[in-house]
This record gives C-alpha cells, sequence and structure tokens, in this order.
C-alpha cells in the first residue's frame, strides 16, 4: 500500500513562531505544536521526503520512519530546504540519496558551499525535473511537477502531484494567487484546474486566513491566497470534488483554534484543515 504521512502543517516558521509572544504562540502545550509542511511517502519498501526541514528528527519520529530512499524540494523558501544540512557527517551521515530539484534549484545548490560540499561528498545525488515530468520514485509511485507562480528571489516553484495505484494528492504549500496560478495552466476555477489534475486529495496553501492577520508588514511582500477567498472561489464541496485540506498555516492563522468563527465557518464549507500525523492512502 502507498500511503502519504503529514509530517507538518505548518508555515516556515513553525508554531510557536521564534520571536512571537503573542496568544497564538504563547503557553502552547506540546500537542499544539506544529511543524513546517513536509510529507512523508511509503510504499512498503521505499520511503521518500518532500521538504527538509529543521524538524526532521520529530518528523522522522511521526513517520516511523529512520531511512529515506530520496528527498524532493518544491523551492528553496526557508522552512523547506532549512534541514538539508541534516543529512550530512555531523548527523544522518548519508550516502547516495537521491535529491529530486528543479534546474534552478540545483544551480542554488551549485552556489551554496554547504550545499555543494555535500554533493561533492556524495551525501546527495541530485536529479533535475522539469515542468509535468514523471518522476518514477518506486514501482507503486510517481511524482509530477507543477510549475506555479511564487517568490522567485532564490529557485521557482513546484506543486506536486503524488500518484500511487489507486489515488493521487496534490502538494501545493505555497503560491502567490489563485489568479495567477489558474491562468498559468489555463483554468477557468479552482475545481476545473483539480478535475484537470485527476487528484483526489488536495493538500493547499492556507497560510493566512485573511491579510489582516500581517499587522504591520506588507501583504505584497508574502503573497498567498488567503483561506477566505479560496472558500469564496470554491463555495461548498459538493459530490465528486475532491478531497481538501488547507496546510503551511501561519502561527497567525485563526484554523489552529477548533473553536474560532473561522474554523466554524471552515466545517459549514465541508472542507478542512490536514492534520499533523495524518495518512492518506494512495
Amino acid at each position: 500500500m502507498v500511503e502519504v504521512t503529514m509530517l507538518g502543517i505548518a508555515q516556515d516558521g513553525g508554531r510557536p513562531q521564534a520571536g512571537c509572544t503573542r496568544p497564538c504562540c504563547a503557553d502552547l502545550s506540546a500537542d499544539e505544536a506544529a511543524y513546517p509542511v513536509a510529507l512523508g511517502i511509503t510504499d512498503g519498501e521505499h520511503h521518500h521526503l518532500i521538504e527538509a526541514t529543521r524538524f526532521l528528527s520529530q518528523q522522522l519520529s511521526i513517520w516511523g520512519q529512520s531511512s529515506i530512499d530520496s528527498v524532493l524540494l518544491t523551492h528553496a523558501h526557508f522552512g523547506h530546504v532549512d534541514g538539508l544540512g541534516l543529512f550530512g557527517r555531523e548527523t544522518m551521515n548519508a550516502r547516495g540519496l537521491s535529491l529530486h530539484v528543479s534546474s534552478e534549484m540545483e544551480h542554488l545548490i551549485d552556489r551554496t558551499p554547504q550545499w555543494a560540499l555535500m554533493i561533492d561528498q556524495g551525501v546527495f545525488e541530485p536529479h533535475t525535473f522539469h515542468d509535468r515530468d514523471e518522476i518514477q520514485l518506486s514501482p507503486n509511485v510517481t511524482v509530477q511537477p507543477i510549475r506555479v507562480p511564487h517568490r522567485d528571489e532564490l529557485s521557482d516553484m513546484h506543486a506536486f502531484v503524488v500518484r500511487g495505484p489507486n489515488r493521487a494528492l496534490l502538494f501545493l504549500p505555497d503560491h502567490d494567487t489563485w489568479e495567477e496560478t489558474l491562468a498559468r495552466h489555463n483554468a477557468s476555477s479552482i475545481r476545473s484546474w483539480l478535475t484537470s489534475l485527476k487528484v483526489d486529495i488536495a493538500l493547499v496553501d492556507g497560510t493566512f486566513w485573511s491579510s489582516d492577520e500581517l499587522a504591520g508588514r506588507n501583504q505584497d511582500k508574502v503573497p498567498h491566497p488567503p483561506v477566505s477567498q479560496t472558500l469564496e472561489m470554491l463555495g461548498p464541496r459538493t459530490e465528486g470534488d475532491p478531497a481538501l485540506y488547507f496546510i503551511h498555516l501561519n502561527h497567525t492563522n485563526p484554523l489552529y483554534d477548533s473553536n474560532s468563527e473561522a474554523s466554524a465557518e471552515l466545517s459549514r464549507s465541508g472542507w478542512s484543515v490536514a492534520v499533523q500525523g495524518q495518512r492518506f492512502a494512495l
């Protein structure tokens, strides 16, 4: 059986977030903590990780795995790559670990001394993918990178469609706006795009509930489509829709509070927030 495990649901900074003393982060219990987004994929024999976060140890514990066959990266932003060094000689001492990245991300790795050294040392064996490639991870698992617009100061951004023998899952932790993403893929709506991808499960960017969460900061500098806008575009879930879960939640997002009005509105819509440790059979 192919199974995907949700190893984190938080935005890059995690929850609680460093430097935050507001109620959203203060005095959280251990079970209220959330790690940055990452996925574990297993087919029983092979184990593949999407995103490498600094909480790798805790996430491997959630997953129940100690060995990994490959790592795939969506893009170069902080919380998605800051755990790469943990595979090196100082910690896991991995050897020949397949690292699947876009050509732009590979160029960044070549220009980053620490990562380039790990390539030279044989920790990683890089494999370059392009938009719409089919990455065969194992006989029962393929991953298709889907280019989406997102801040590209360091590299481009790819969502991933993970396909197992029976079902497919979209992993879309980041993108700038639905308008840009849908236009890039010539889709008239979120539903029509998901239909064209032939996915049964969609894990989508839910960073902010609304733009009001960024007090004192310019929303344009950290663009993500607010969950409230996504719900407005989708409307209520109907028969035949894929199961859609919001991920990559900023520490300020009221969806962390199951008693919030935002959570109640989400529940009424029929859509959901992913849960850390949640498993999806593909």
